[in-house]
């Protein structure tokens, strides 16, 4: 292998979280050493500043979206003869998507390599004031799709409260579920008015639980603002007040379980 080159395969490069200045060296040379390039426009987005400086600071690239990820031959076609560069925001195998890429390489026994990048689920937990060993499994809150909508995020939310510990809550990034159009990153208020819509479809179900029964809007939350980038912003308080957020594009939210004086402190500091 000549000097330079990179070893054929695919290779996972980090981004970042929402700004291209949170690449690190190693990531930013790699890319830059790929035969091709490719931005992951699936399971997470870069705000569309940032994109237009994709190709100065790295090259040429193109767009993958959902069916191309999940179809992966293409590429690993590709990358059976030269580096392909897949351009991931945050940090790979951060999503099932990604840990499935890896498999269909073993499988096929292309080159699989993994550049890390500082992830946007660390992150916010860090700016939250929340201690980070006391947080459970976390979720994402998907748009209803027609009249279907999943009760299993709020299982796990509920779940995570009755045993002390906070939950991350992410928030869908495309309401069609499939993946090709531009995506449309879940508002607070919706993802309040989806929350509540859950509980009720809970309670119908499954009948009453004692610890669902605070109104969702009287909840403690904690809502995370394009973290990473300059317009990044943290606040607390109740869902209620947090759905009357209107800045913003892409958002966390943190649900807080019972909380030490400090996380308590931390609490009051960021209140809106």
């Amino acid at each position: 292998m000549a000097s330079g080159e990179l070893a054929a395969g695919l290779w996972l490069i980090g981004l970042g979280p929402g700004d291209l200045g949170h690449m690190t060296e190693k990531a930013k040379n790699v890319a830059r050493r790929c035969s091709k390039l490719y931005l992951e426009g699936y399971t997470a987005v870069l705000p569309e500043e940032q994109e237009s400086k994709l190709e100065e600071l790295l090259g040429p690239w193109e767009r993958l979206m959902r069916p191309s990820v999940e179809e992966p031959q293409v590429i690993l076609d590709e990358a059976r003869l030269e580096a392909v560069g897949l351009l991931v925001v945050g940090d790979p195998m951060q999503a099932t998507t990604h840990i499935d890429l890896e498999a269909h390489c073993m499988e096929q026994g292309v080159g699989f390599e993994v550049v890390p990048g500082m992830s946007a689920t660390t992150l916010a937990v860090s700016l939250s004031g929340l201690q980070s060993y006391k947080f459970g499994r976390q979720v994402t809150i998907p748009y209803p799709y027609g009249e279907y909508l999943a009760i299993s995020p709020l299982e796990m939310i509920d779940s995570n409260y009755v045993r002390g510990l906070h939950t991350l809550v992410l928030l869908d990034l495309d309401p069609t579920g499939m993946g090709f159009g531009p995506p449309k990153p879940m508002q607070p208020d919706e993802a309040v008015s989806v929350l509540q819509a859950m509980v009720e479809r809970f309670v119908e179900e499954k009948g009453s639980k004692e610890s669902l029964e605070v109104p969702v809007d009287q909840w403690d939350g904690i809502l995370l603002s394009d973290v990473g980038t300059e317009a990044q912003r943290v606040v607390s308080g109740s869902l209620g007040d947090i759905a009357n957020v209107g800045d913003g594009w892409i958002h966390t939210l943190i649900l807080p379980s019972e909380m030490s004086s400090n996380e308590k402190e931390a609490f009051e500091r960021r209140k809106m």
